[in-house]
């Protein structure tokens, strides 16, 4: 069986790649173990994993271009987000785990004087991560990074889309002096490649970003096996509230809304999907964000002047458009874009779009559409705010909009989600966590030194010393 990957920009077929049946799974961890256990990577110091790790950023950025152009063509993202954003960020990852390698601590415990104790953090040994074809590269080194800084090999599955960007990245692996089968990846579908790692028993621990139902489905298996460790990242409905007094950010209000909602044509689990704005402001806020919306450049993502490229296939632009169609039926009303535009033939390019005067029970303010969607709600109060930001499932992602410290920290506090910044969109950098909450998911965060409690196991040691 093999896997077609089709340019969503034109719809044109760029390759084929095999699909990875069970048993070729299973042949792979098996030699994944045995690499692991020879020592050839898990057996180097700390300090020799980061310079190989280095060496790795270093042949990344040699081949920025190459990269960029491959997730510009895999996932239709736009060629200046994935040079001037995923790119850059892949390559600080891998930079910013390998400096992290030997500062992986454990702890002494207070013991009596008889006794030593210690506690120390190991490898897994055969680890795994499932990506998604949203972030192709740039969540990969979110994975890469702190699995083999801590001595793993690792085995990554691309998303079914996306697969060439991180093919190059293992080949440059090789040449960067990691040894062979310390990073592998392997192509397949969820239902049969997928299920076969979360089922697999030699993994030890198992990374998943993509939808709340796969990832459902993964626990599962790995409850059904051998109980592997497993970090689930997963959808989101995230919140933009914007308070009375947000207008005072001027232009970087209205910026950092429209980033946060249509970055990757919407199609990203923090993407700001939800604008709740205080009623005091709610016809400035509206009206400017129309503006900017219909502003944006949609077009051919190979042009470095677009700014929202094609959604990824037929079947999500078949669902975003039924779903602004069944919201705009219930009375709501599109403010800007609301339809599909012609850009390329063979491509599906939906202009962004802003829905107000929705009704209460609309399934669009609860479900996640991923595409280039968002609605406006209006509060009266914060905690009214409050109760709106948290009245989803989800809790991965929140934008607080406030001067007053006051509001930002109690808004903080009590809204339910892993990261909630404040007076930007914002998902933070390296050196904190990045998580979600509810059914956005659980696990060993990613990024910060917090990413090694995913990929390793914690040992206490206990010697008694004699009397």
């Amino acid at each position: 069986m093999a896997l077609d990957i089709v340019n969503p920009a034109d719809g044109t077929l760029i390759t084929t790649v095999p699909v990875t049946s069970a048993d070729e799974v299973g042949e792979h961890t098996a030699d994944a173990l045995a690499v692991f256990r020879s020592g050839v990577w898990s057996g180097l110091a700390p300090r020799e994993r980061a310079a190989a790790l280095v060496r790795l950023a270093t042949l990344m950025e040699r081949d920025a271009e190459t990269l960029a152009r491959l997730d510009c063509e895999d996932a239709g993202k736009p060629i200046t987000e994935c040079r001037d954003g995923d790119v850059p960020g892949a390559i600080e990852s891998i930079r910013w785990f390998a400096e992290a390698a030997d500062k992986i601590l454990g702890a002494t415990g207070a013991t009596p004087a008889d006794v030593v104790a210690f506690t120390e953090r190991e490898p897994f040994g055969v680890v795994a991560a499932i990506l998604p074809w949203n972030y192709p590269l740039a969540m990969a080194a979110w994975k890469i990074g702190p699995a083999l800084a801590a001595g793993n090999c690792l085995i990554l599955k691309p998303a079914d889309a996306t697969p060439r960007s991180v093919q190059h990245v293992a080949a440059l692996a090789l040449e960067a002096g990691i040894p062979e089968g310390v990073l592998r990846v392997v192509t397949g579908d969820g239902p049969t490649t997928g299920a076969a790692l979360a089922a697999d028993p030699l993994i030890g621990a198992l990374s998943f970003t993509g939808s709340t139902a796969t990832g459902r489905s993964i626990l599962t298996a790995a409850a059904a096996s051998n109980f592997k460790r497993v970090s689930l990242e997963m959808g989101g409905k995230s919140p933009q509230v914007v308070m009375a007094d947000a207008l005072g950010y001027g232009d970087a209000l209205i910026d950092g809304i429209v980033e946060a909602a249509f970055l990757t044509a919407g199609q990203n689990c923090t993407a700001g999907s939800r604008v709740l704005v205080h009623e005091s402001i709610l016809d400035e806020v509206v009206a400017r964000l129309a503006a900017a919306a219909q502003a944006l450049v949609v077009g051919d993502p190979r042009d470095p002047t677009t700014q929202v490229g094609p959604v990824v296939n037929d079947a999500a632009a078949d669902r975003i458009l039924a779903a602004i169609g069944a919201s705009i039926e219930r009375g709501a009303r599109a403010v800007a874009g609301g339809a599909e535009v012609r850009v390329l033939d063979g491509g599906r390019y939906i202009a962004p779009t802003i829905l107000t005067n929705l009704d209460a029970d609309d399934p669009i303010l609860t479900t996640e559409v991923f595409g280039p969607v968002t609605t406006v709600q209006t509060f009266a109060t914060r905690d009214e705010a409050i109760a709106m930001a948290n009245a989803v499932d989800y809790g991965l992602q929140a934008t607080v909009w406030t001067l007053n410290m006051a509001d930002a920290l109690v808004m903080a506090r009590a809204i339910e989600a892993g990261v909630v910044s404040v007076g930007a969109y914002s998902e933070g950098d390296l050196t904190v966590p990045f998580g979600g909450w509810k059914q956005s998911g659980f696990g060993g965060a990613e990024k910060s030194l917090a990413a090694f409690h995913q990929w390793t196991r914690e040992k206490t040691v206990w010697i008694q010393l004699p009397t």
